[in-house]
């Protein structure tokens, strides 16, 4: 991981996505990976305030915290109980540097307060879109929002003064790998406004691979002896599978001009009051 602190208002995600790695660490705390996975959270309704506890200790060095490593920060239940704005609001006053990893339109909610932050400390939002492919999206991150409709939330975004960059993983070998799949995410990512894009491929862990291999099974049959064959004795793929799917984003991303990290923003930026609750799934996208 490139950081060392993480934070996750929740504790699983309704997503659901079939890929999650996240269904590994519920496994090893003996709650439900299989398909009862997703269908409650735990919601850490004291969040904010134990933060603002933490980062009040002289021994804090204000080092720089992901927010949603191990859970979407932006599903619905943040429409009703907003402790990743609360979070981020209190991150936002103590100065501390920080970024968002999400699939969530929902985000674009917040954007008085992550534009404020940008002028202050280093922060940037993570836009997951491992594809474009109606198909692939609907089977594999079967209640996220539409990658579509994640572009559009970039954009509101960026055009608030946000840094934000986009996250191709996890590319599936054989599904997702292909160049003219991947130039499609790297191209929209770009006339989105995006500063940046990374990847890497799926990875298997007790837990994940089960439930994966089941979907596989069901939404691409063709595909399931290759996948059993490379995850038989490892979790994580080696450079002959990950190497090749980094080297052609690299080269994308140069031929779309989002080879280098732009410059921050760091003018005043007015934007609107954030609005009453909302729930991702209602947003006009």
């Amino acid at each position: 991981m490139s950081f060392s602190w993480t934070l996750n208002p929740y504790t699983g995600c309704v997503h659901r996505c079939t890929f999650c790695y996240v269904r590994a660490f519920e496994q090893r705390a003996s709650r439900p990976a299989d398909a009862r996975y997703g269908h409650s959270i735990r919601v850490k309704t004291n969040v904010a305030e134990v933060l603002r506890r933490e980062l009040a200790r002289r021994t804090w060095k204000k080092e720089h915290v992901a927010i949603g490593a191990a859970t979407d920060p932006y599903q619905p239940a943040e429409g009703r109980f907003r402790l990743t704005r609360a979070c981020m609001e209190v991150l936002t006053a103590a100065n501390n540097p920080f970024h968002l990893i999400t699939r969530g339109p929902l985000v674009v909610r917040d954007r008085d307060v992550l534009a404020d932050a940008s002028r202050r400390v280093d922060v940037a939002v993570t836009f997951s879109i491992p594809s474009l492919d109606p198909y692939v999206w609907r089977t594999t991150e079967p209640d996220t929002a539409p990658p579509r409709a994640r572009l559009r939330a970039i954009r509101m975004l960026v055009d608030a003064g946000v840094e934000v960059n986009v996250g191709m993983a996890p590319i599936l070998p054989g599904i997702t790998d292909d160049r003219e799949g991947m130039s499609a995410v790297v191209r929209a990512a770009r006339d989105a406004g995006a500063s940046a894009v990374w990847t890497n491929v799926l990875f298997l862990r007790e837990g994940t691979r089960e439930h994966f291999l089941e979907a596989l099974g069901r939404d691409f049959p063709q595909h399931v002896a290759r996948y059993e064959e490379l995850f038989a004795a490892r979790a994580y793929l080696g450079r002959d599978v990950l190497g090749p799917v980094q080297k052609t984003v690299a080269e994308l991303a140069k031929e779309h001009g989002l080879d280098r990290r732009r410059e921050k923003k760091r003018l005043p930026i007015v934007v609107e009051a954030a609005p009453a609750a909302e729930r991702q799934l209602t947003l006009a996208f």
